[in-house]
């Protein structure tokens, strides 16, 4: 099950990428370049970014993986949070309720991400995933610390939006992050992955992020788009395929997610 937790965490920091805007385009295009965003589409698949949500923002997610790792069948978890504080003046933290099984909705866990933007398109963040509220999951309490950023130059820059088309994270992360399944290490894949991960998200047709990221035990390609409506109400939808290495798992999979949110 913790791989998905991983999509879910995803899913939530992808809808809150946009939380950042009322704040800092205040004027009219253009902007200067300092005060440029990443894009409004999802920037990772399955490992944390620096940015995060804040300013009472409320939200909610769900995620899929088809087949799940060394099973026949889909598994799926589903995530409800709130981003509280100011990470322009100071910090923003968002903290999020998983569900880890949808069949039966009595196994849960806590994430909190504590995150700071630093201006130019750039966040950091520290967190921890899993803090577990019930018994009976396989998933494991893992810390991380992560940096973010959009790049801020020529071709990869849109003016007319103060946004950025190419985005990287690079990070480090315990738990999770590095630590190989049962299953993993009976079928010889050994105990133990990178405990470093990233990701690099590239707009393409002004329309769509193509995203690839390495989560410290694999690494995963997909999109990513957000759809605004009435230019307010976020949906993202995140599509994708896990494993495509065979470090980890027994095979490609397809992984899902949608999320969205909203300011009080």
């Amino acid at each position: 099950m913790k791989i998905v937790i991983k999509y879910v965490t995803s899913a939530m920091a992808i809808v809150c990428m946009m939380l950042l805007s009322p704040v800092l385009h205040a004027s009219d295009v253009p902007y200067p370049v300092k005060y440029y965003l990443p894009n409004v589409h999802g920037k990772s698949l399955t490992t944390p970014v620096g940015w995060g949500a804040a300013y009472g923002t409320v939200f909610t997610g769900f995620a899929l993986t088809s087949p799940a790792p060394y099973a026949t069948g889909s598994d799926g978890a589903a995530a409800f949070g709130i981003g509280i504080g100011n990470p322009v003046k100071n910090l923003g933290l968002q903290a999020t309720l998983v569900s880890l099984d949808m069949s039966d909705w009595k196994r849960y866990a806590v994430n909190l991400h504590l995150h700071r933007f630093l201006g130019c398109a750039k966040s950091v963040a520290v967190g921890v995933e899993n803090i577990m509220l019930s018994n009976g999951s396989d998933s494991e309490e893992s810390y991380y610390a992560v940096f973010s950023q959009g790049i801020l130059c020529e071709p990869f820059i849109h003016k007319s939006t103060g946004t950025s088309s190419l985005h990287y994270s690079i990070g480090a992360g315990s738990g999770i992050f590095g630590n190989k399944s049962p299953l993993d290490i009976a079928s010889g894949k050994g105990k133990h992955g990178t405990y470093v991960f990233g990701n690099v998200a590239f707009e393409v047709f002004d329309e769509v992020n193509l995203i690839t990221d390495w989560n410290g035990v694999n690494l995963n390609a997909g999109i990513s788009k957000t759809f605004l409506i009435d230019d307010s109400f976020p949906v993202c939808i995140v599509l994708g395929a896990a494993d495509l290495t065979k470090n980890s798992g027994d095979g490609v999979r397809f992984i899902a997610g949608i999320g969205t949110g909203i300011t009080l």
